[in-house]
């Protein structure tokens, strides 16, 4: 008699299968930023930015459930981004094949030894921060850039943020408009800080200033009395610092007052667009001397879905958001319509949406990529530190 052959399988084999159906189901979306030190405060409001973005999606991308995790790539010894750490996040992504999109980075500096890698990899990278121009576009920065990034010779790179040659150029324009004529121009000696100031000396001259000194600072120093000494030599009615909270745009401020320039102007650019630079620098130090350049308008000037946007975040987490918290909530947005698109967690076949983002109506507005993975975004704002507070004060045009 003919006796049918039962296959039993085993425990592990079950969970085998269970695990790969799930992975199939599952796309994983990471961010990459500094957690460590004192730019937290800026990044987790742009963590929840994303957060809040998937949420809405209902954790659904498509036919895929989202796995959201939050990479830091900054370490306690530098208390700021770290090369190592950028480099090990961006191997980590790329061997993780359920990671279809890094949200990151924060720091110029810090994608320039990102991008490669995933590039070459073939995994979308969408930063919400990264204002450097020759991250993207030819001819703006270094010779070899932004073919550097790309060894694959694709774009795989987006960014949600309007870049520093515009920002630098604006920069330079309100400083006329606020009355100055003699600029003192600092830099920390980083990619993306003395780009700007690169940048902003260039724009001076074709709008009235005189550049009286251009230098690059110790980020690290206890102080620049010296300097100060120097700037006042000079008899300049403004510093401008292309730099960021972390790499001592606080303290400079401080030096500022403290050596008898109690009138002189100061500006910065967007990535000292946070508390943590108020709090470094005193609030006594700042008041009404001080302005910020931003890409966009700060969050309590945004209109439609963006307001939207501002008033979810305070009834969910009880507090205002940074400025780029809208930024990391679009860049999430931007990833998750692309792999909706797709139907695929396929990577090529992502990045490929991304690329073709068009018109997200998102909490910056209507925006889209142009073909180097720009936003067609240019919209840049004015703001002053008053009572201790940003204050929005106009939009910026070149």
């Amino acid at each position: 008699m003919f006796k049918p052959v039962i296959h039993t399988l085993t425990a592990a084999a079950l969970t085998t299968m269970a695990f790969a159906v799930g992975a199939q189901e599952t796309v994983k979306i990471v961010s990459s930023l500094p957690r460590t030190g004192s730019a937290n405060a800026q990044t987790t409001t742009m963590v929840n930015g994303i957060k809040m973005a998937i949420e809405e999606a209902g954790n659904k991308a498509g036919p895929f459930t989202i796995v959201y995790e939050d990479w830091d790539d900054a370490s306690p010894e530098r208390g700021q981004w770290d090369p190592a750490v950028v480099a090990a996040n961006a191997d980590k992504a790329v061997r993780d094949t359920d990671v279809v999109a890094v949200i990151g980075t924060y720091n110029s500096g810090a994608a320039k030894i990102m991008m490669p890698k995933l590039n070459q990899a073939g995994v979308a990278m969408v930063s919400p921060a990264n204002t450097w121009p020759g991250l993207t576009k030819p001819g703006v920065g270094e010779a070899n850039e932004p073919m550097v990034y790309r060894p694959s010779g694709n774009i795989t790179y987006f960014r949600v943020v309007p870049a520093d040659d515009i920002q630098g150029a604006v920069g330079a324009k309100w400083a006329k408009e606020l009355g100055c004529k003699n600029v003192f121009v600092l830099h920390d000696r980083e990619l993306y800080g003395k780009g700007i100031a690169d940048i902003f000396q260039k724009s001076a001259p074709a709008n009235g200033l005189t550049v009286t000194g251009f230098e690059g600072i110790d980020p690290k120093a206890s102080n620049y009395r010296s300097l100060v000494t120097k700037i006042r030599q000079t008899g300049s009615d403004l510093v401008y610092y292309g730099g960021t909270t972390q790499t001592n745009g606080g303290q400079i401020a401080k030096d500022l007052r403290a050596g008898g320039l109690k009138d002189i102007k100061y500006m910065v650019p967007d990535a000292c667009f946070e508390q943590a630079f108020i709090e470094a620098a005193g609030a006594a130090n700042l008041d009404g001397r001080t302005y910020v350049t931003f890409g966009g308008v700060p969050p309590e000037e945004l209109t439609g879905k963006g307001a939207e946007f501002v008033a979810k975040y305070k009834a969910k987490y009880g507090s205002a958001p940074e400025g780029y918290a809208v930024y990391g909530y679009d860049s999430a947005k931007a990833v998750i319509g692309a792999i909706e698109r797709a139907g695929s967690k396929d990577r090529a076949a992502i990045i490929k949406e991304l690329a073709a983002t068009k018109d997200l109506d998102g909490g910056l507005g209507k925006w889209s990529f142009d073909a180097n993975g720009d936003t067609t975004l240019t919209t840049m704002s004015g703001n002053a530190v008053e009572g201790g507070q940003f204050k929005f004060v106009k939009l910026l045009s070149q």
